[in-house]
């Protein structure tokens, strides 16, 4: 006999080993099976801090039956274009269905990109096919690892589980707010690819899919820059920041459409400020304190994203002459700041044009102008929250020192972003303060550019079938083409895309 029992309460000092023995009681028998499903903190009364779960448990040993999975004959090819999350995904759900994809990324292994990151920040020399953006894992593999999602996707418990198989930490299966960490989603990426390639399919790094063919309306052919390959069926997980991929696949016809999205700064506190403002005092088992904020102060809504607790800001451009950041933190989330973009709603009026690719113009418009404040080599501009709000200069630094690895210059952000942006940010962050005490501090720190929050284009395709609108065999999966908004729901959309695959084989 199994039993789900929810609203399960321990408070920050107890063990989990707690739980079995009031599964015991409830039962009244010994617990032979036990599962937690669900993992939440509630921290909304400072004076009664508590874990919140939800588990599953049983008087019997239980052994869930492994998925079977129907498959084709012949172990037909599918190419894949990028290793971010949606095409891994998408690959290892492929191989379950007997197919052999092959996935051609423009960057490097994730352990060779992490060393030309590393040379990035140090010197400021940029690769731009091997950066923050691209090379296996995606842009996800240098951020937080964070894997909640505001979609219900069933898919969802499948990419968690999956990113357990390959090595995350246990608990991302069942946390409220699930994390991998940046130095152990490299391990997890990396894991991923040894499996795909043992099972039959295959990579081809630092090769970048630089032309489509097609022919009576399907995809006959692709062009990199080792020659032209044959291709039946093409997914495209290629990321967010594929600009010179989208004006490629624009030029042949694809169908296309600006999409809306956000921009703004890392704004930067010290954790441990953070971690009073959220929890009180006295709290020191409790995780790195995270905060998720909106306003709607002013007619545009202004929110924090992708935040890191105990992390950093990193350069994340990939284009030369443009500064882009971004925020990181490792597992333990042990570094001196938080940090999380602060970000406005863009809209179509804001491109200045109908072409499908303004929105990239608006980004790189941003990125360029942040180079050139802070004086090039990939210096960042930064303002302290107080003189933002105050129309001043900064010229000093308090409490909260700059994480950002290339160095800042200090540069009013009136200077980089539009008027109607900036006055939104100055009308949100008294407004975030009243929520989260400290926000609107005044030594807070802020650094441009986040500019690549989301894709700024969506390339269209049929609901039902999921290919592109035009195009028979293509497959625009994961964010980059408007489908996703974080790692899991890229993932998910990876799943989806190879379920419509093998539908379309089958038949």
């Amino acid at each position: 006999m199994r039993k789900t029992f929810t609203g399960l309460v321990l408070r920050p000092h107890q063990k989990e080993t707690a739980l079995v023995r009031l599964c015991e009681k409830k039962l009244h028998a010994p617990c032979r099976y036990f599962r937690i499903l669900k993992k939440s903190l509630d921290a909304r009364d400072k004076s009664d801090i508590r874990w919140v779960y939800s588990v599953e448990c049983g008087t019997e040993p239980y052994v869930p039956a492994p998925r079977v999975f129907e498959r084709v004959q012949g172990r037909p090819r599918v190419v894949i274009a990028g290793a971010g999350p949606a095409g891994l995904f998408c690959a290892l759900r492929l191989l379950d269905y007997g197919f052999e994809p092959v996935i051609f990324e423009r960057g490097k292994k994730v352990e060779e990109r992490a060393a030309d990151v590393e040379k990035f920040c140090a010197t400021g020399v940029l690769d731009p096919d091997s950066n923050v953006q691209f090379g296996e894992g995606g842009a996800g593999a240098f951020s937080d690892g964070k894997l909640n999602t505001q979609t219900n996707d069933a898919r969802n418990r499948d990419v968690l589980e999956t990113f357990v198989r390959f090595g995350a930490p246990e608990e991302v299966a069942y946390l409220g707010k699930p994390h991998v960490g940046s130095d152990r989603l490299k391990q997890v990426v990396a894991a991923m690819r040894r499996e795909i390639e043992a099972r039959g399919g295959s990579f081809r790094f630092g090769e970048q899919i630089t032309d489509v063919r097609i022919r009576d309306g399907r995809i006959h052919e692709i062009v990199t820059g080792s020659g032209v390959f044959p291709c039946e069926t093409l997914v495209l997980a290629i990321g967010h920041s594929a600009r010179d991929t989208f004006e490629m696949l624009l030029s042949r016809g694809f169908v296309m459409q600006q999409k809306e999205f956000a921009v703004g700064v890392r704004i930067e506190h010290l954790q441990s400020a953070i971690g009073r403002a959220q929890y009180g005092t006295g709290y020191a088992a409790l995780p790195a304190a995270d905060y998720k904020l909106v306003s709607h102060a002013s007619e545009r809504a202004v929110f924090t994203f992708c935040m890191c607790p105990g992390g950093v800001v990193i350069p994340a451009a990939s284009e030369e002459g443009g500064v882009v950041t971004n925020g990181m933190s490792d597992y333990a989330r042990a570094e001196r700041n938080a940090n999380s973009a602060l970000v406005v709603q863009v809209r179509r009026e804001d491109f200045g044009g109908d072409h499908p690719l303004a929105g990239v113009q608006f980004q790189r418009k941003l990125e360029r102008a942040a180079f050139r404040a802070a004086g090039g080599e990939y210096r960042a501009p930064v303002q302290l929250v107080g003189d933002f709000l105050a129309d001043k200069e900064s010229y000093y630094f308090g409490e909260v020192k700059p994480s950002y690895a290339r160095g800042t210059r200090f540069v009013p952000m009136q200077a980089i972003f539009p008027r109607a942006l900036t006055d939104a940010m100055k009308a949100a962050l008294p407004d975030m303060d009243r929520k989260l005490s400290g926000f609107a501090a005044y030594e807070a720190v802020m650094t441009g550019v986040e500019s690549r929050t989301s894709s700024p284009v969506r390339i269209l395709r049929d609901a039902e079938s999921l290919q592109a609108e035009g195009v028979v065999g293509v497959y625009p999966c994961g964010e980059g083409c408007g489908y996703a908004g974080g790692i899991t729901s890229a993932a998910a959309d990876g799943i989806r895309v190879a379920e419509k695959i093998f539908e379309a084989h089958r038949a």
